[in-house]
């Protein structure tokens, strides 16, 4: 599957499906939690019942629940988020003040450019190489936004929409992204996929320059052209773009409807429910596993795995058609939820 060695294909295999049964089993922990233990924004002494129950919550993705924390994707909420969070205990990064978290945004799009040059590499090692290099640079993204939250001390996921971190980190996550994607595009130009192969048909005459034999009976379709593959690179760029406007959309929303402080104890009522309904279970695990970063974790797999050409195929427009049904759903679901909330809203209780 990932390379010549049939054991080493199975270890990694192996170790693919632990790591989806783990983020199953945090999925299932999560959801306890958002039904059975308060929000700590509703409750003084949270942190002492959390890290009751939890452990501590310095590391723990299941103590501050916010909008943004279930709506991550896997990987950045399980995995890089808690190495971040390690990263900055064991090196005191908030405490350093020459080192900015705009500093760190622009630091990860040097290593993802590097991370590229080794995607664009024949070599199927030096690809991998450069797959660990844009993890490394997907936890450095986690760390700036845990630096600019513990110099704030504020507590959970969270986006300040319209700040100049949002601004410059999201500026720095397109560069890293579109410097991937390059490195993908110079890959395949390099190394163009075929057609696949078909049996030899006698009454067909073949073209030399565009064919090759692989056996008897056997006859290879021509190269995919350059045109085609830019084309298929732009869909999943075009996926990316899509992905990510709607999920920051859906996040400032849902923010702003769940997580508003201004509000009567009825309506605050009324946010805990909406928060720990089903619907909304199901609406945030979409984006889960449709944000932009879960596409493009599913990318580096894809390289990886020596898959990158099949997997661009499949999700050229079957990604589209997914993606707008989520759009579609959380619309419909925002509306709901502004309606029950705010329902009695008027003049004299407008926030």
């Amino acid at each position: 599957m990932v390379g010549q060695s049939s054991s080493f294909s199975r270890l990694l295999l192996g170790c693919l499906i632990l790591l989806l049964l783990y983020f199953l089993y945090m999925d299932a922990k999560l959801y306890s939690r958002i039904q059975n233990f308060p929000l700590r924004r509703n409750i003084d002494n949270m942190s002492v019942l959390d890290s009751n129950s939890y452990g501590s919550c310095d590391f723990s993705p299941l103590c501050d629940v916010t909008v943004k924390s279930i709506m991550l994707d896997h990987p950045n909420h399980y995995l890089f988020s808690p190495m971040a969070t390690l990263f900055d205990k064991i090196f005191r990064i908030h405490e350093i003040e020459y080192i900015t978290p705009n500093m760190i945004s622009v630091f990860h799009v040097l290593i993802a450019v590097a991370s590229a040059k080794c995607v664009a590499s024949d070599s199927l090692v030096t690809r991998r190489v450069g797959v660990a290099l844009f993890l490394i640079r997907s936890m450095l993204d986690e760390l700036d936004g845990h630096v600019a939250r513990a110099r704030k001390n504020i507590h959970g996921e969270g986006s300040e929409i319209g700040s100049v971190g949002f601004f410059v980190d999201g500026l720095c996550d397109a560069l890293g992204t579109t410097a991937l994607l390059i490195g993908c595009l110079i890959y395949l130009k390099n190394n163009p996929p075929r057609r696949g192969y078909t049996h030899l048909q006698s009454l067909i005459p073949q073209v030399m320059d565009a064919t090759k034999e692989v056996g008897p009976g056997f006859v290879y379709k021509g190269k995919i052209t350059s045109k085609k593959i830019f084309q298929t690179l732009s869909c999943i760029g075009a996926q990316l773009l899509l992905s990510s406007t709607a999920w920051n959309r859906y996040i400032a929303l849902y923010q702003d409807l769940l997580e508003r402080r201004a509000v009567t104890d009825a309506q605050a009522l009324c946010q805990i429910q909406a928060f720990r309904s089903l619907l909304m279970w199901v609406v945030a695990w979409l984006w889960r596993i449709f944000n932009p970063h879960a596409l493009i974790n599913a990318l580096l797999v894809a390289v990886f795995c020596d898959k990158l050409w099949e997997f661009l195929c499949a999700i050229q427009y079957v990604g589209f058609l997914i993606l707008v049904s989520i759009v579609c759903i959380s619309e419909m679901h925002v509306q709901e939820v502004q309606s029950f909330i705010y329902k009695t809203l008027t003049n004299s209780t407008a926030v």
